[in-house]
This record gives C-alpha cells, structure tokens and sequence, in this order.
C-alpha cells in the first residue's frame, strides 16, 4: 500500500480495477478546506489518460513493474517474437501491444514493462529513434528540392512508409522518430 505522499512519476498503481501508471501530479494546499493530489493517469493496456483527484492521505494499492530489454526476433502468427537479451528467454506479444510496430526490424532492442508479481508484458516501448534505409520513393521535381518544407512519401526497409524531404533520395538511411513516424534527419555513412 501506498499514499498520496508516495506518488511519483512512472509509479503504477490499481485504480478502478485497472493498473494506471502517474503521469503527473501535483500536491495542492488550498487556502480553505483539506488537501489534495490532482494527476494525470494512463492506462496500461489502452494507453487511454485520465484526470483524477485524490484526497490527501488516500491509500492505493501499488504495482511491482520491471523494465526489461528484450530483442526483436520474428513476426509470425501468433504476433511478434523477442528474446531477453540476458537470459534468452522467448516470449510472443500481440501486435495490439506495441505502438508504430511496422517501424521495427530484426535485432531491434524493445524495453518490455512486467507486472513484477504475474510476470505478465504490459507494454512495449519503441526507442525514440530508429535508423532505416530509404527503399523506395519517388525523385523530387526540379527546383522543389531545396525546401525541406515540401514532403514525399518513401517506403522504408521495414515496409513502413513516412513522409520524407524532397531531397531523400533511394538507398539514405534516415533516422525516424518512432513516437509521430516523422522523418528527424538523414544519416551520413
């Protein structure tokens, strides 16, 4: 059990029968009447974010998550396929599980979060950036490819496809920002 006082960002806790990790909170003092915690709360398994208001002083009951490294191995049927990098255990997570999955290929290192006492995923994070090779798109028009204001679709080694600068050509490696599948800059080899 835990108390208002112990909140924390990252912290996971049961609320509404539901494992919620703290996005934000703030410990409030009004001039009149008891204190409060107001925070901001995302759901685990839908990503969903609420508002809620707790009482100062209120117990929840918290939640043991582990952070793990697993790699990415495979896609087959049953979803996608890591393996811990320190143990070489295999575990198999639905494709529902990890967000702008089609911006992940073989070897990638994923951060895996455990319930601690279950040893059940509960989410699966991307790293901020990837680094993927340009496989496919189309060739900038004359005098347009100075701006970088001006965009083209290019499809990626992965089979992803994002919007890319004007002056991307076949065959750059670009590093992609897994969070809005945006281009962030091209890489020099």
């Amino acid at each position: 059990m835990a108390s208002t006082a112990d909140f924390r960002n990252g912290m996971c806790m049961i609320f509404k029968d539901e494992i919620y990790t703290i996005v934000q909170f703030q410990h409030v003092k009004p001039g009149k009447g008891p204190a409060f915690v107001r925070t901001k709360l995302k759901n685990v398994k839908t990503g969903k974010v609420i508002d809620n208001t707790f009482s100062a002083g209120v117990k929840v009951d918290e939640v043991r998550v582990e952070m793990r490294q697993y790699q990415y191995l495979y896609k087959d049927e049953m979803g996608f396929n890591f393996m811990n990098i320190e143990s070489f255990e295999q575990i198999s997570l639905p494709d529902t599980m990890i967000e702008n999955s089609d911006l992940m290929k073989e070897g990638q290192i994923l951060e895996i979060q455990f319930h601690a006492d279950t040893e059940t995923p509960l989410t699966a994070e991307m790293p901020a950036f990837v680094e993927l090779k340009v496989i496919q798109t189309i060739e900038g028009e004359k005098g347009n490819t100075a701006s970088s204001t001006a965009l083209k679709p290019a499809t990626l080694e992965t089979g992803a496809e994002i919007m890319v600068p004007m002056f991307i050509g076949e065959g750059e490696l670009l590093k992609v920002d897994t969070r809005d599948r945006s281009y962030s800059e091209r890489i020099r080899l």
